[in-house]
């Protein structure tokens, strides 16, 4: 007879048999007894100090990898300070798996120390969430939650697990074979004949444009996307979620569309007579106002999750399915109908796409004498790795960081692009790092959000993790300030953040050589510098705090009503402003 373990020790049997390398949490009462085993067991832990990091550490890892990134918190407060990351990752689409700790079985429902209904909590935050109600299902419980963030569209899931069940013994159990619930299962609805009608509506098309989101990358579809791009020569544009996905200097390369795309991507949809959505859910700052958004097309999109089709855009033919595997059939079914007609015409598209570049550029004043954040996003861009990971917040920094950023490959942008989670990108490029030790990993935030998870510099420091960390600092909510300049008539309530801590002296109080940079003439010395070793550092740039990001789709606006650069008017104010808060 098998000498009997804890639930623990099968638990973590049960993770390491999933693949599971790294952990990132923070114990508590309910999860001692984890811990304890956790001690002795080759899985790494990264003691993180605010449970949210935690969560937003395993979604880096999870966006870097494509595999499910895991978090370990305790009861009640543990668990609850989740649900932003949670929330995050099941908008954005991202498997992650979260174990929280509970109280011994025989005290929940009363109220007992540190005890929250996690599970009623997080359903609305998850894909699914798990109660583990014994040792030996623990084997299962597991297996099924790898399974369910993976399959289908990904998505985050929860295993509540009592402490009582955590020391339970129970003979060792025979576990299954399969790894990562067995890999991805995703589903599949289209038929031949539906891919025929696809190709022939590309073939027959003048003016199309690939509109690609995220769900490109989770199915790792980037090749696939550029051979379907280079075969039918129709540009590619990517959301948010999407960078990365196509290359950002291919000749095809439109860069973002939407709230803050360029003239010539925006416009292109606009002018477009075919629009193929791959992997993209039409999001409000993709389409602006819905009545206007791409009338002159036909759509087809595809989507491995069939609640997309149809629900913000109506379109002529859905594809329901992986995006890797419909996009390999479709390229089949192109290749015995191109080149033709309409693929040697496509050139004209090509050149109109051209001149409205050439027409409304993206650009910024490269002569001013205050220090400008997309010069400071080209210099990082232009010494980092080609595949450098880069994190970001949410805000102003992270739609210049999406227009001036050069990207190759996918995987390398990690973004909370549906929720917007201030605070994301520092913990999010710890997971990533994690991941990928010897890469290049960037964190760029703004000194707001930064100042949401900067006690993690602790953990970078604890366990030398060696990312990089870029602060905007405009010494501002910058993009609440942008939107109170621009839509509140300039009444700016409650955005100043200039009683700040000097950023880099604080990373040196944690062992971490910071730097501060204010001038033009030194951001390229410093970036280099930056970049120069494996070791964690900061940077703080101090940018142009009237600085705003054009062009600006405002919002209840379609597409075609955006603003391209600040009114005269406007610039001469923000000249003024700029000097005030200079003093």
């Amino acid at each position: 007879m098998r000498t009997p373990v804890t639930g623990s020790e099968i638990l973590l049997e049960s993770l390491h048999r999933q693949g599971v390398d790294v952990v990132f949490g923070l114990p508590g009462g309910a999860v001692l007894p984890l811990y304890d085993a956790l001690y002795s067991h080759g899985i790494r832990h990264l003691l993180v100090r605010h449970e949210q990091a935690a969560a937003f550490a395993a979604d880096g890892y999870a966006r870097a990898t494509g595999r499910p990134g895991v978090c370990l918190v305790t009861s009640g407060p543990g668990a609850t300070n989740l649900l932003t990351g949670l929330t995050s990752a099941l908008m954005d689409s991202i498997p992650v798996v979260a174990l929280t700790g509970q109280v011994p079985a025989g005290l929940i429902g009363k109220d007992a120390f540190q005890e929250a209904d996690t599970i009623g909590i997080t359903l609305p935050a998850t894909k699914q969430s798990f109660l583990a109600k014994s040792a030996a299902e623990i084997p299962d419980v597991i297996e099924r939650a790898f399974r369910t963030a993976v399959s289908g569209r990904p998505g985050p899931v929860l295993v509540d697990l009592p402490k009582s069940v955590l020391m339970e013994k129970a003979a060792p159990p025979e576990y299954s074979s399969r790894r990562n619930g067995g890999g991805a299962a995703r589903r599949r609805e289209w038929r031949a004949e539906d891919v025929e009608r696809a190709a022939e509506m590309m073939a027959a098309s003048r003016q199309a444009v690939l509109y690609v989101g995220g769900g490109a990358i989770t199915a790792n579809a980037a090749q696939e996307v550029r051979e379907l791009a280079e075969l039918t020569r129709i540009p590619v544009t990517t959301t948010l979620m999407g960078l990365g996905a196509f290359p950002s200097a291919h000749p095809l390369s439109l860069g973002m569309l939407g709230m803050h795309g360029s003239y010539a991507t925006n416009t292109a949809i606009c002018e477009c007579d075919l629009l193929v959505a791959i992997g993209a859910r039409f999001d409000d700052r993709v389409t602006g106002r819905l009545a206007d958004f791409a009338t002159k097309a036909r759509k087809i999109q595809i989507d491995v999750d069939p609640s997309e089709i149809n629900k913000n855009v109506r379109v002529d033919l859905a594809l329901v399915g992986d995006a890797r595997e419909t996009l390999r059939a479709l390229i089949e079914a192109l290749e015995r109908r191109l080149p033709g007609p309409a693929h040697d015409g496509r050139s004209r598209w090509l050149e109109r796409i051209e001149s409205w570049r050439n027409q409304h550029p993206l650009a910024y004043d490269q002569y001013s004498s205050s220090l400008k954040p997309q010069y400071v996003i080209e210099t990082l861009s232009r010494y980092a790795d080609e595949d450098a990971i880069v994190a970001v917040d949410v805000g102003q920094h992270q739609m210049w960081a999406a227009q001036f950023w050069e990207f190759y490959q996918p995987r390398t942008w990690l973004s909370s692009s549906g929720l917007g989670a201030m605070g994301y990108g520092f913990p999010a490029a710890m997971g990533a790092q994690l991941a990928f030790p010897d890469r290049q990993v960037i964190a760029i935030v703004g000194d707001g959000g930064f100042q949401m998870t900067l006690n993690d510099l602790a953990t970078v420091a604890q366990y030398h993790v060696p990312v990089k960390i870029a602060i905007l600092n405009n010494r501002a909510l910058g993009m609440v300030r942008q939107w109170q300049e621009i839509f509140f008539e300039k009444r700016y309530c409650d955005i100043d953040l200039s009683f700040a801590p000097d950023f880099a002296k604080l990373a040196e109080s944690y062992g971490i050589r910071g730097a501060r940079v204010e001038h033009r003439a030194d951001v390229a010395g410093a970036v280099r510098e930056f970049l120069s070793d494996r070791e964690p550092r900061l940077i703080d740039f101090w940018v142009d705090p009237a600085e705003n990001v054009y062009p600006i789709v405002p919002p209840g606006a379609s597409l075609a009503e955006m603003v391209v650069e600040p009114p005269r008017a406007l610039v001469e104010e923000e000249e003024v402003l700029d000097d005030l808060w200079a003093v």
